[in-house]
């Protein structure tokens, strides 16, 4: 059955504030990260919470990667504030919006985002029908990604289903996924088979891009899946775990010196994998990861150190991998 008319998607990081959230949507994934499915007006809107930030750094990252758009929410001037701001300039995220706090304005804040490299977002009030308004003007997160070429759905979640099987989550990036699509696992060499494919419950033949979907999976065991492996066809992404970050912009915030040898973590998508640096100097860095990178030459690259030697922030910087 092909399903009910899908509605345009729009996914949105939603970063700052673990509170903000409940007021916006309704909880319906929850680990690290906590998304809230929202319809306002002709979308389907889902704002992704890296709930376990700050303690761990990956869920801010992981958020920042599945979204399309970010609302920044700050009630005040803290080192947290300052590392997510880091991490939207480095992630490239260009769309999204402010929410103050009464307690801070833009005066205060404008200079430490714009150290940072945070866009010159619009700044709204902490009002939660004020936010769904304007989130709701908004266009679908397909429009602004402008993704080109096969499919691939980086897996956010992954877990067995009584008489389902193994039943995968992700956000469908580049062209329409279908049921029966025969895809690869990366960073894997197993092969699976999409059985059949659901959004918000609603059983579909075909998903478009912009949309997360959960695909039931025959040829794989949800065991032997982790979060960012990414289902795409042979060939469509490259798999390496010698890898280059050009056009690399060092944090000017990080301090904790780094050399060849020096242990760090890549991120790219929803990946994170451990490293070790091979080059570090000029604008070309270079890792030898601990298991292989998969992803498309001009991807963004993120490296982090996460020893905890240093006081400031524990990303590193950004490029595009090769």
């Amino acid at each position: 059955m092909a399903g009910k008319t899908l509605r345009p998607a729009l996914i949105v990081s939603l970063l700052g504030d673990r509170e903000l959230g409940r007021s916006l949507g309704k909880p319906t994934t929850r680990s690290d990260l906590t998304l809230y499915d929202a319809i306002e007006g002709d979308k389907a809107i889902t704002y992704v919470e890296p709930t376990h930030f700050p303690e761990k750094l990956f869920p801010l990252l992981a958020a920042l990667a599945m979204g399309s758009h970010a609302i920044f929410s700050i009630q005040s001037l803290t080192r947290d504030i300052g590392e997510t701001a880091l991490a939207i300039a480095m992630s490239g995220t260009r769309h999204g919006a402010l929410v103050l706090g009464s307690g801070v304005g833009l005066p205060e804040v404008s200079p430490v985002l714009r150290e940072a490299g945070v866009p010159p977002w619009p700044a709204w009030p902490a009002d939660p029908l004020r936010i769904r308004q304007e989130v709701a003007s908004w266009p679908p997160s397909a429009g602004v990604w402008h993704d080109t070429g096969p499919v691939r759905i980086p897996v956010d979640h992954a877990f067995p289903v009584r008489g389902v099987g193994t039943v995968v989550l992700g956000i469908v990036r580049g062209s329409s996924v279908r049921a029966h699509d025969r895809l690869r696992l990366y960073p894997t060499e197993l092969k699976v088979e999409i059985r059949s494919l659901q959004v918000h419950d609603e059983d579909q033949s075909e998903v478009p891009p912009g949309h997360r979907v959960g695909a039931a999976l025959k040829g794989v065991e949800s065991t032997q899946i982790e979060r960012g492996y990414v289902l795409a066809p042979e060939g469509a992404l490259e798999c390496r775990s010698q890898v280059a970050l050009e056009n690399f912009a060092r944090c000017p915030f990080f301090r904790s010196p780094l050399g060849v040898g020096s242990r760090v973590h890549v991120a790219s998508g929803l990946q994170i994998v451990p490293a070790r640096l091979t080059r570090c100097e000029g604008t070309r860095w270079e890792v030898q990861t601990d298991r292989p990178l998969a992803f498309q030459p001009g991807d963004r690259g993120l490296l982090a150190e996460l020893s905890g030697g240093g006081s400031g922030p524990r990303l590193v910087g950004s490029g595009t991998l090769a």
